[in-house]
């Protein structure tokens, strides 16, 4: 749909600015996708979703400001590390349907929930990409007949273009605790072969825990009235996953006095200043930079680096830059009177290289690819991979050179193909230079 930028905001904070193609810009239909999307993200929140910062879906490129956030995909995490045990995969399925209880409460359906769209925060989940969502009492946007989504995760009145409600986002969810355990519910093949089996087979639950089959197999039922609520998943998982993160600290025996902490004098850092951590997400996803601060320790942008600590907050005797240390009998700055300092993360120290693109198009199909990924159409439909998605592009010349045929592989064993007419040689040597460009930069061998 578009290319997303990492950029910060004038106060130095992190967003990721969603920007459309000038192509999909002139279309009305578009427009209104993108302006439901939006209106989607601001109904969620932030919580299980990336908070909206700012949008603008009648500016001459429509474009969407959303909170950073960072972590991997559910799709690139299962791929790097592997198949999820139970306990995680109790942690996802619980994370996923509170998000989903959330979203359903505010009359939406996303219809396009898959590992690809489930950023791993270091806090839980995010449910992101509402591009395809729409609210449940409207029809505009969605023609009968019409099947949105990815095969695979579609459910099988998505595939038969009915009616879709909040169950069929179930199933897909279904379908995400199958990869995350590392199958795949109704196989590899095409597209067309993937929506056949989720409509008329029964789905491969071999990879999943045995504890955890039943329910899967009830989400991933084909009959939308016996698939599971997303509060009857909670109440099935969500049970467990509390105790799953560990033991509570012991409670203080009443009319105990805890004493103040205070800096313990000696050749250690004081607690909640040294270097961070090694701590086990309980998802099983690492943090952005591999660690998680202690609790109550210093966020990240304002800490001291991995394995350092900053002087000042060290064993006495070292000298103390004015940039860290108060005056004595002071109060340290950022923690009272006088008026906090403000940390602002330098600009960039050079702008972004320029990121290549490759286009091509006829009247039936089309295919983008850029910095998001690749984005494959089809008369009005749309399939959209990120490249953690896309294990592979292979394409060749047919029709004595003058259609270029591009097959697109992704790491869940799925294909997709789309041939484009050319009409000219000439202008297919030009498609082909331009994707080799492409695939040489986010691709390579």
């Amino acid at each position: 749909m578009g290319t997303v930028y990492l950029a910060r905001s004038r106060g130095g904070r992190a967003v990721a600015v969603k920007v459309a193609r000038p192509e999909l810009a002139a279309d009305p239909s578009f427009r209104a996708r993108f302006r439901a999307e939006v209106a989607a993200a601001r109904q969620v929140g932030g919580f299980h979703t990336a908070q909206v910062v700012d949008a603008d879906p009648d500016a001459e490129a429509p474009w969407l400001a959303t909170a950073y956030i960072p972590g991997p995909t559910l799709a690139a995490l299962v791929t790097a590390q592997g198949p999820m045990d139970e306990v995680r995969l109790r942690s996802l399925g619980a994370a996923l349907a509170e998000a989903l209880e959330a979203i359903h409460a505010c009359g939406l359906v996303h219809r396009d929930l898959k590992p690809g769209n489930i950023v791993m925060a270091p806090d839980g989940p995010r449910v992101l990409d509402f591009g395809i969502a729409r609210a449940l009492e409207s029809t505009r946007l969605t023609a009968t007949g019409s099947a949105f989504g990815t095969p695979g995760y579609l459910a099988p009145e998505q595939a038969l273009g009915e009616e879709v409600t909040g169950a069929a986002d179930v199933f897909a969810l279904g379908a995400v605790l199958v990869a995350a355990a590392g199958g795949r519910p109704f196989g590899d093949g095409t597209p067309i072969g993937l929506m056949y089996r989720a409509v008329h087979e029964e789905p491969d639950l071999a990879p999943v825990p045995e504890s955890l089959r039943g329910l899967v197999g009830r989400c991933l039922a084909k009959n939308p009235a016996e698939r599971p609520t997303p509060e009857e998943i909670l109440d099935v998982l969500g049970a467990g996953v509390g105790a799953e993160a560990g033991p509570a600290a012991p409670s203080t025996p009443a009319g105990t006095v805890t004493p103040t902490p205070t800096h313990v004098v000696g050749s250690g850092a004081p607690s909640g200043f040294g270097p961070p951590q090694e701590v086990s997400s309980p998802l099983g996803m690492p943090s952005p930079l591999g660690v998680v601060p202690p609790q109550d320790s210093v966020p990240p942008s304002f800490g001291p680096p991995q394995g350092a600590v900053p002087s000042g907050f060290g064993p006495p005797g070292q000298s103390v830059p004015p940039a860290f240390g108060p005056a004595q009998d002071s109060v340290p700055p950022g923690f009272g009177p006088p008026t906090p300092t403000h940390f602002l993360p330098p600009p960039p120290a050079a702008p972004p290289q320029p990121v290549p693109e490759f286009v091509a198009a006829d009247n039936v199909y089309g295919i983008v690819a850029d910095g998001a990924g690749i984005c494959l159409q089809l008369l009005d439909d749309e399939a959209e991979f990120t490249w953690s998605e896309v294990g592979a592009v292979r394409y060749e010349r047919t029709r004595r050179g003058r259609w270029l045929r591009i097959t697109v592989h992704l790491y869940d064993g799925s294909s997709y193909v789309c041939e484009i007419d050319g009409r000219r040689a000439a202008r297919v040597d030009e498609w082909v230079h331009g994707l080799d460009r492409v695939l040489a930069r986010f691709l390579p061998v």
